[in-house]
């Protein structure tokens, strides 16, 4: 079938992407699905940092790329042997397909699936083929969705049906932000009601980590930014604390508001300097959390004396270390009972050809979560 979406054909264009137009909007060809895999119209997809990384280089993929990879929609056909799913059906996309088999899945740890790993690095889907053409030729698929167009071939395993009740532009924000930050909360750190927390970069994926610590109790809830507008919306979503990241008093005045460090910092920036906020601020015994993820080539020297004699644990977080079967409805049963306000987040709608001025705005800073709606 003819479909339209956002191709990426080169890496790194220069900046503003409004002028420069890096994603191109191309009239492909979709295949069918194959054994195992599903077709979605995509109804809203979510622009994320982890497609502008692409886009700007710092996560080299394959191209040409059509990219997208937090989404919601519904079931149009099924490929041979899916039997748990109907046309119809309303799904969320998840952007780490799992294989069921390998052993980080016997584990109960699908995020770090091997092959579902294999495949994304690649921009295959799960099965190791592609089912995108342009003119003839194959076209990369991001993160086993690329759901920045009308349809979408996926595995089935990339994706998890939910209650056709809630709103797809609400769902979309589910599959990333809202599994990987909120996650990161309750699966890496287990944050116990109580405790305090620190979260260092206020995106979509940080704030969804802030009502994910509101919504387990936290005691005390420290925000650091550089953004003072993000730092006010964190205050109005139960930060108990805000303070300017680029402060040089910053580790200082977060010690000092949480009687000496947290018991729990997490990083979302993806920069070294926010890692290393996040270890200056966290207690003697304590966590530091990332989900951050900075280009390959960045690393971060750890005082070791301090890591054994302070019993610190330093600990990174793929996908909020979820299992998405189990941990979407749960997230969505908290959304509907307002105990997780995801919707908070969204901060503007766009057409697919003002795709590249909504990655202006992201790489700004003036964004939180934009959907593109298809």
């Amino acid at each position: 079938m003819k479909i339209r979406g956002a191709v990426l054909h080169a890496m790194g264009a220069a900046t503003p992407y409004a002028q420069t137009k890096p994603l191109v909007i191309e009239d492909l060809d979709l295949d069918p699905p194959g054994p195992g895999e599903v077709l979605v119209k995509i109804v809203a997809a979510g622009l994320c940092h982890s497609d502008l990384s692409v886009i700007n280089a710092d996560r080299p993929r394959p191209v040409p790329m059509l990219l997208g990879h937090e989404a919601a929609g519904v079931v149009e056909t099924l490929g041979a042997g899916v039997t748990d799913l109907a046309k119809g059906d309303h799904v969320v996309m998840v952007f780490v397909p799992s294989c069921g088999h390998c052993l980080p899945c016997a584990e109960g740890r699908p995020a770090l699936c091997q092959p579902g790993a294999a495949a994304n690095t690649g921009g295959t889907l799960l099965s190791g083929g592609r089912r995108l053409q342009l003119k003839g030729k194959p076209v990369h698929h991001h993160l086993g969705c690329s759901a920045f167009a009308q349809y979408a071939t996926v595995s089935r395993h990339s994706l998890v049906k939910i209650d056709p009740e809630l709103p797809l532009e609400e769902a979309a924000l589910f599959g990333c932000a809202v599994l990987t930050g909120v996650g990161a909360v309750v699966n890496t750190a287990k944050v116990a009601v109580g405790q305090s927390v620190a979260v260092i970069g206020l995106g979509g994926v940080g704030l969804a980590a802030l009502l994910g610590a509101v919504a387990a109790g936290a005691s005390r809830i420290v925000a650091l930014d550089l953004a003072a507008d993000k730092l006010e919306l964190a205050r109005m979503l139960g930060a108990t604390d805000a303070f300017n990241a680029g402060a040089p008093d910053c580790a200082e005045l977060a010690r000092s508001a949480t009687g000496g460090g947290v018991d729990c910092a997490l990083e979302f920036a993806g920069a070294v300097k926010a890692m290393e906020l996040a270890y200056k601020i966290t207690r003697r015994g304590g966590t530091t959390v990332t989900a951050g993820l900075p280009p390959p080539g960045h690393s971060m020297p750890l005082p070791l004396v301090n890591l054994v004699a302070e019993e610190r644990t330093v600990k990174g977080s793929y996908i909020g270390t979820c299992v998405p079967v189990r941990d979407l409805p749960r997230y969505i049963a908290l959304y509907r009972q307002g105990r997780l306000p995801v919707h908070r987040l969204l901060t503007g709608r766009l057409r697919l050809d003002e795709i590249n001025l909504g990655f202006d705005r992201l790489r700004e800073g003036q964004a939180i979560r934009q959907l593109v709606l298809l």
